[in-house]
């Protein structure tokens, strides 16, 4: 590779866009579904049913691998790739969304973040410059400049604070990374769901060249018509030859959405949280195994699903398990990555085909046959991809 990271367009159909992303660790066909091993390992998944199950790039978190086993260690051994036997792509998030969710155990100012470690009360001073040199050693394929997170719902000066810091970071961000070579670092746009804030944030970073960008600051719990339209906002402004990243975004239809809106890539912790409480993804909806009805179903998941818990158990069976072992939050895990990964496989093919209209519309008429109705947030932002929906 000439450089780190090569993006080529496949095929488009309004503001989607099917693509090979080329990094360090091999090609990633995008929009991708990136699964969320926060601590260097997947929840109750190895990487060996990882790479069963398809998956080219996952995502770590910087700030807990800093803890443990700590940058030092992971550097001296050649990187996480290495560490935990990895053969395709890793980004790492940067730190910066703890601030909002570990927000008690934090004190933000402009040299960077104070956190208080959740672990042994022990104290972290995470600088932009400390995120990129733990990220340089951790060796991802993909590393993300080191933002000020705050809660999307906050408005007023704090908001606008944040984006700007934002930008004055990302500049120390980019001093600071010494692996231009083999590590692409992804700027984040921020802004809230204040137009004018994230225009400002797009404007900054865009001129600041990167190998792709990041939308963040979204799925924080606001109005769903906000949502939409501020990732439109983004991904209408950003360079269409570079992908575009929507951060902790992992709800089926929203990525099915946001795909049509054009963005490449996703990450969540969705899928496997909600399987160790024993609900399963399906295209019907979710699947909540631990109803007691389940009991006499002798069938699997979903039916023509290829993952190895279709394979191999009824929902019988992992409704007896779920509330005994804890196993079958390890069988359901690998239905829901699986569900998700195949889902964008798919829908990257169907924009190869020339039928994402018939896909989106299938998707939507057996996800919503139970509630018998469409979310209208769902149709006016699909209306405005131009790919019409029927409704129910």
């Amino acid at each position: 590779m000439t450089r780190p990271l090569e993006f080529t367009i496949l095929a488009t159909h309004n503001l989607a866009r099917a693509s090979i992303m080329r990094l360090p660790h091999g090609e990633v066909k995008t929009p991708v579904y990136m699964p969320v091993g926060t601590k260097g390992a997947m929840k109750g998944v190895t990487y060996q049913e990882m790479d069963d199950l398809g998956c080219k790039l996952l995502l770590a978190n910087t700030y807990h691998l800093a803890y443990k086993p700590g940058g030092d260690l992971l550097e001296k051994i050649g990187g996480l790739h290495n560490f935990v036997n990895w053969k395709n792509n890793i980004l790492t998030d940067s730190g910066g969304f703890q601030m909002v969710s570990m927000s008690k155990l934090t004190e933000v100012t402009e040299e960077g973040v104070t956190f208080e470690s959740p672990y042994d009360r022990s104290t972290m001073h995470l600088r932009p410059e400390d995120s990129i040199h733990t990220q340089n050693q951790i060796g991802a394929d993909i590393i993300m400049a080191l933002d000020d997170v705050v809660r999307t719902a906050t408005t007023g000066p704090r908001m606008q604070e944040a984006s700007e810091r934002t930008t004055r970071w990302l500049d120390r961000d980019i001093a600071a990374h010494k692996r231009k070579h083999d590590q692409n670092l992804f700027p984040i746009v921020q802004g809230g769901v204040d137009p004018k804030l994230r225009e400002q944030s797009l404007n900054d970073l865009i001129q600041r060249e990167a190998n792709g960008y990041a939308i963040g600051g979204l799925a924080g719990g606001e109005n769903k018509v906000d949502f939409w339209k501020t990732v439109v906002q983004c991904t209408t402004k950003l360079p269409t030859n570079k992908p575009r990243y929507l951060m902790g975004v992992g709800y089926p239809v929203d990525i099915v959405v946001c795909s049509c809106l054009g963005v490449d890539m996703f990450d969540c912790v969705f899928s496997t949280r909600t399987a160790r409480f024993g609900t399963a993804f399906t295209d019907h909806g979710f699947l909540k195994l631990r109803n007691n009805q389940i009991a006499n179903v002798f069938e699997p998941i979903q039916k023509g699903c290829q993952c190895q818990a279709c394979k191999y158990f009824t929902q019988s069976y992992l409704h007896y398990l779920i509330s005994r072992e804890e196993v079958a939050c390890h069988i359901i895990s690998i239905h829901n990555l699986n569900y998700l990964i195949q889902l964008m496989l798919n829908l990257h093919q169907s924009i190869i085909d020339g039928k994402l209209n018939e896909f989106v519309n299938g998707f939507l008429k057996t996800w919503y046959k139970r509630e018998g109705k469409i979310p209208q947030w769902v149709i006016d932002a699909l209306e405005y991809a131009k790919l019409p929906i029927e409704q129910l």
